[in-house]
């Protein structure tokens, strides 16, 4: 079972997604967990105050270290958090989450993903807590929840048994390196038109070339910085 624990200030924003889809299948049947840690319940004082100001002036607030280390601090203590441990901070300046690095972390067992907020986070976070920080892409969203979203869900799907066949892996985009091919379903002509002839032809060899071909088609033309140390021969 793959454990993710979550450090937020909006807990109840992973409400919906946690109990749909393939996350909430995941779940449902034991093969993922997932364990929500308000982050004000660590505040230390008696506002419940989770952020401040930063030194040296600027816009913005700032997540306190405090609420932080408290949060991972209780884990420890309470439910066996390891050293060894994955503890990610969710942040635009991290390494860029693609297929790979999802493949990578999939094979944790558990890691604790906090989502950062406001203007940043303390950066003794980062320094001393933080194994690593990971980015969903290279813009800005108003927190680490949504991308804590994403990530839960790319790695719950490499997930033994989540999903009804390991083809329905090997054939998505950016797992071979390549945008996936097109894909059509019933009716074979729709507003005249019509499926590939391929396709319907039953012969599994040249419906593999024409997918391969047409997968290689398709990154060139919308992904061409994918194709760099790809053999496409």
């Amino acid at each position: 079972m793959l454990r993710f624990d979550i450090l937020t200030v909006f807990p109840e924003m992973f409400d919906s997604p946690l109990s749909s889809g393939v996350v909430g299948k995941a779940l449902k049947n034991k093969i993922i967990d997932v364990q929500c840690l308000d982050l004000r319940r660590f505040a230390s004082d008696q506002h419940k105050s989770v952020d401040d100001y930063p030194f040296g002036g600027g816009g913005g607030m700032i997540l306190k270290p405090e609420p932080i280390f408290g949060a991972v601090d209780h884990l420890i203590q309470n439910s066996d958090l390891k050293p060894s441990d994955s503890i990610i901070l969710l942040s635009p300046q991290g390494r860029k989450l693609d297929q790979k690095k999802a493949e990578d972390l999939a094979k944790h067992d558990r890691m604790v993903l906090i989502c950062g907020r406001y203007d940043g986070v303390d950066e003794r976070v980062v320094k001393h807590l933080v194994t690593e920080e990971v980015s969903i892409g290279d813009y800005v969203i108003s927190g680490g929840e949504l991308a804590a979203m994403v990530l839960i869900d790319a790695l719950t799907r490499l997930q033994q048994n989540v999903l009804g066949s390991a083809e329905s892996i090997e054939d998505d985009s950016h797992t071979s390196g390549l945008l996936q091919f097109p894909q059509y379903t019933r009716p074979s002509v729709f507003r005249e038109w019509e499926v590939p002839e391929v396709l319907l032809s039953g012969n599994h060899e040249e419906i593999k070339n024409f997918r391969d071909a047409e997968s290689i088609k398709r990154t060139l033309e919308r992904r061409p910085d994918l194709l760099q140390g790809t053999d496409s021969n």
